[in-house]
């Protein structure tokens, strides 16, 4: 009885893909395949057989090694008499070596020496005993001998897979670096782009002369980093006007011969990419990059080399654009395109990969290669040492330059060489373009085996890959922003530096192009947080790279900086603070966003530091219901007997719920920053503008609950005298905003029978100004103005009605107005009971059973356009105006409120305070179009979403959408957008369909 297969072949590493066991493996390799292999003895047939086994055993998929080596040996048998590979294999252990990591590692290749049986001999070793040459040469000759076509392009493509066959067998054996493989990769682009240029040459009509024309490699192929496969980025460039036509058929046909040879050329980077002509003089060219380049393009332009083609134009070329390269940063756009540039950075990855992404993925390698060519385009006009193309010899090159440290340019170029091993061996495999690295347990298998992963004790050679691999991208991701900003910090530290020596002028213009206006002040505050040598301003230097980074994507870096150093400078001794920001998760960036973000919240967290704890649990970013709110104002109140105390206590919780509801809304639009619900939490995140203002709106009635309970302590009044507060404007329909005042009415009744009614209203008024005054007293909390003017007979009325009074003055002198203010009326605060029979008595006055009469519709409409008129502040712009301009706030309101008086009577689900709310239910009701109320809608969301991103930037009220400057990129920022320019267009354009809409409602 045999053994099994899997007995001694397992050992192998044979049938681990396919769960086998061995079994296919002992067919391929026994007497009826490639005959190496006794069955019967589960042996070896002899020594030689041994050897290549172990060789086999070593690749990176043995099966996968031993498959293509069982088609390589019968194609060569069908093609060639005698057979001689195995025989070659046997006697020469370099050809052994090389052949099977190939056929291990690149199915792609091995399916090309299954159709081309002969052309292995290309990795034998010389006569002379040495490999053959990887360097990245053409060999046509060899090619041509190697295969029956003769047509040039068919030999260029022979040629090409014979040299990439040489390479990539050189790479996987040990016999080149990654540097060595990118170089020869790159030689071998280079070699392919001139003769694809000859035989593009030798086809132009007979007498044609030769044009003039350069071919400039960009890119990975610029910078000596080409991988196996990847586009060939490249700039055509013309002598002069005389060469443009021919130079572009050459040009083309270059670019098709390519395509067919090797890979795909790409000229997208010339200048207007692929709108702009493919091949453009020198002068075209220099006069384009002086007048219209953005810094995108000058950094494209670091890494352009000489490639094929007139060698000497294209060095004049790269030599007429060097001053503007090196100038670049100094630009007035480089600020904004160096942000631009990385926002995108991780731009259309699907988010399905992007954590499998090693290029565009976080801690990918373009992390890696932006940082380094942004420090060359910043520190490279005064050093011209930096002045160099690929990644690699720049990072070398910044270290020796002292603008990056030691260890970290170290790690960085450790990460930079593991993930571009990664991007050959993914590539390598089928030739085929990828920047992923997979799921599937075999690949992933693969690919460990294909990089030198082992096994070790508890740990598959995967996890050691997947190990390595997390290392290294974490490591990269935490040095992208410390490779910009740590040497700043050491720059002013006045302690010793891993190698750093980044001068005053250096760090001043690395400052600038992150976006600094004061670059010096700046150095100023870094110095004052991070000088010495204690273990504050240690962990000030950990943290600072990454706040800068958030700082630089504001925009204004500097007044994010100026805020963080004063919330430092009173916080900075307390034992919680930095702690805090260094171990508690995103507190960190929060915090930076924040400051860097809104004057509102910096002055908020200026007068009580201590409330950005509230940053740190996702929980305490989530608004807190009305009843919550209202015991914990009241119990606060409670504890002191002076009122003054009492409201002090009460404003300071009015102040922590302010800096609540304005950081959860500033982190709302931040991405990863964003708080996230907690499913043991009833508290739901911010979700829309209706949410902050309800949550402001519910902060507002408990602030004034509170108020009312200490005001009624202080002037108790004559026994059974009812009082309460009655809502009105924005609060009442629960659309407050950061800087609302409270609109409100107080209303009281004696209640007992026979009660001195003076006394009575003297009490209430007592009451009513108590509470007024307790809420105005000058303080470091931001004030809450109660507003009382939407009274009857506005400021020349009582302060206070009785509801007697309120009942009398509705039903014998209100105007319409005064039902339109009516409309979001709603008990606040006090006697309950008096509240509800409040609202019950303006029921009919807002909600009239049979609408309004012409001549009342009529009042409105001139009301509207009065106020309109009047109103709108001197020299505001009218389309950009969010409350009074066209198809804002007041717009939508006043289409709402009419509805409403016309049709609620007969619509009960119209009798609501809210504006969205009625305006879903008059569009329900079939009372306005559909496409009418969506357009309202929107313009009314939008108009108040700007309005409160308004107040946040600025710190104070405005209602005016500036039409540039960083007050607009400050809002477009804050509402989780782009491009000011994009936004202003969509403002103006919603708020046109929501004014057509409103016209519509209003004439109807």
């Amino acid at each position: 009885m045999t053994r099994p297969a899997r007995g001694r072949l397992a050992r192998y590493g044979f049938g681990t893909a396919q769960g086998d066991g061995g079994s296919r493996a002992a067919d391929l390799l026994g007497p009826d395949g490639l005959g190496l292999w006794r069955v019967e003895e589960q042996e070896p047939v002899d020594e030689p057989a041994a050897e290549l086994l172990g060789a086999l055993a070593r690749a990176a998929d043995p099966d996968l090694a031993l498959r293509q080596l069982h088609r390589l040996v019968e194609a060569e048998r069908r093609a060639v008499e005698p057979p001689v590979l195995l025989d070659a294999v046997h006697a020469d252990p370099g050809l052994r070596r090389r052949l099977v990591a190939v056929l291990g590692a690149s199915s792609a290749l091995g399916d090309h020496l299954v159709a081309n049986p002969e052309q292995w001999a290309v990795l034998a070793t010389a006569p002379d005993g040495l490999a053959p040459t990887a360097d990245g040469r053409l060999d046509l000759a060899a090619a041509g001998r190697l295969t029956t076509a003769t047509a040039p392009v068919a030999v260029l493509r022979q040629a090409y897979r014979l040299a990439l066959l040489r390479i990539a067998a050189a790479d996987l054996t040990g016999g080149r670096g990654l540097e060595q493989t990118m170089a020869a990769l790159s030689a071998l682009a280079d070699a392919t782009l001139a003769a694809a240029y000859e035989i593009a040459v030798d086809e132009l009509p007979a007498g044609t002369p030769r044009p003039r024309l350069a071919v400039v490699a960009m890119g990975k192929c610029g910078g000596d980093e080409l991988n196996y496969v990847s586009d060939v980025d490249v700039i055509f460039v013309a002598a002069d006007d005389a060469d443009l036509t021919v130079a572009t058929t050459v040009a083309a046909r270059l670019i098709g011969v390519c395509g067919l040879v090797a890979w795909p050329v790409d000229a997208a980077l010339r200048p207007e990419g692929n709108r702009g002509p493919l091949v453009r003089t020198l002068a075209s060219h220099l006069a384009y990059y002086q007048r219209w380049a953005r810094t995108w393009e000058f950094q494209a332009l670091l890494k352009a080399r000489p490639a094929a083609g007139d060698l000497a134009l294209a060095r004049e070329w790269i030599e007429a654009l060097a001053p503007l390269v090196w100038t670049a940063a100094e630009r007035p756009e480089a600020v904004s395109d160096v942000r631009a540039m990385r926002r995108k950075i991780i731009d259309n990855v699907p988010p399905k990969e992007l954590e499998r992404e090693i290029k565009r993925g976080p801690g990918g390698l373009r992390d890696i290669e932006f940082a380094v060519q942004l420090l060359q385009l910043v520190h490279g006009r005064g050093d011209e040492s930096l002045r160099v193309p690929g990644t690699i010899p720049a990072l070398r090159a910044l270290v020796t330059g002292g603008y990056v440290g030691r260890a970290d340019g170290e790690a960085l170029l450790r990460g930079y060489r593991f993930l571009r091993a990664v991007e050959h061996r993914l590539q390598l495999q089928g030739l085929r373009r990828t920047h992923t690295v997979p799921t599937d347990p075999a690949a992933l298998r693969w690919l460990a085996a294909a990089l030198g992963c082992t096994a070790t004790p508890g740990r598959s050679a995967v996890e050691s890959f997947r190990a390595e691999w997390v290392a290294h991208a974490t490591e990269v991701r935490r040095l992208h922003a410390k490779l910009l900003y740590r040497p700043l910090l050491e720059s002013v530290a006045r302690v010793p530096a891993d190698g750093l020596r980044l001068t005053p002028e250096a760090a001043r213009h690395r400052l600038e192009i992150l976006g600094f206006a004061d670059p010096a002040g700046a150095l100023r505050h870094l110095q004052a947080l991070t000088g010495g040598v204690s273990r504050t301003a240690a962990i000030q230097r950990t943290l600072l790279p990454v706040l800068l980074s958030e700082f630089a994507d504001a925009p204004e870096p500097d007044r994010g900086l100026l805020n963080y150093r004063q919330v430092s400078d009173k916080l900075g001794s307390t034992p919680w603070y930095l702690r805090l920001l260094r171990d508690s998760g995103p507190v960190a960036r929060r915090l930076a966003r924040v400051l860097s973000s809104s004057r509102y919240a910096a002055d908020l967290l200026a007068r009580e530091p201590e409330a950005l704890r509230l940053l740190a649990e996702e929980s305490e970013l989530a608004p807190r219901t009305r009843e919550v709110l209202c015991d914990g104002f009241a119990a606060a109140a409670g504890r002191y007997a002076d009122p003054e105390q009492a409201i002090r206590a009460v404003r300071a919780l009015r102040r922590r719920e302010l800096v609540r509801i304005a950081c959860a809304d500033l982190l709302s639009r931040a991405g990863g920053l964003a708080p996230r619900p907690e499913r043991s939490s009833p508290a739901a995140p911010l979700a829309d503008v209706t949410g902050v203002g309800t949550a402001l709106s519910d902060v507002t009635d408990a602030t004034l609950t509170a108020a009312l309970r200490t005001a009624r302590a202080a002037n108790p009044g004559p026994p059974g005298l009812r009082f309460a507060v009655i809502g009105m404007g924005r609060l009442g329909g629960y659309e407050s905003n950061y800087l609302s005042d409270a609109d409100v009415l107080f209303v009281y009744d004696p209640q007992a029978p026979g009660a001195d009614e003076q006394a009575a209203s003297a009490a209430a008024h007592g009451i009513a100004e108590e509470l007024r005054r307790l809420l105005g007293v000058p303080a470091p909390d931001p004030p809450l103005g109660v507003d009382a003017d939407l009274r009857p007979e506005g400021r020349q009325g009582p302060l206070v009605r009785s509801l007697a009074a309120y009942a009398q003055y509705y039903a014998r002198w209100s105007k319409v107005w005064e039902a339109q203010a009516l409309l979001r009326a709603r008990f606040v605060c006090g006697d309950a009971d008096l509240g509800a029979e409040f609202e019950a008595l303006v029921e009919p006055v807002r909600w009239p059973a049979d609408g309004l009469s012409r001549e009342q519709v009529v009042e409105i409409r001139r009301i509207k356009a009065r106020v309109e008129h009047e109103r709108l502040p001197r020299g505001a712009d009218p389309a950009t105006h969010t409350k009074l301009g066209r198809g804002g706030l007041a717009d939508v309101e006043w289409a709402v409120q009419l509805l409403q008086l016309r049709h609620a009577g007969a619509y009960p689900r119209l009798r609501g305070t809210r504006t969205l709310d009625a305006l879903a239910a008059a569009r329900d009701a079939g009372l306005v179009d559909p496409a009418d109320a969506a357009g309202m809608a929107a313009g009314w969301t939008l108009a108040a979403q700007v309005r409160n991103a308004l107040m946040l930037v600025r710190g104070r009220a405005g209602d005016q959408l500036p039409r540039h400057g960083v007050e607009l990129a400050g809002v477009v920022r804050l509402l989780g957008r782009d491009d000011p320019g994009e936004f202003l267009d969509e403002y103006l354009r919603t708020a046109r369909r929501s004014r057509a809409a409103m016209e519509r409602v209003l004439e109807a």
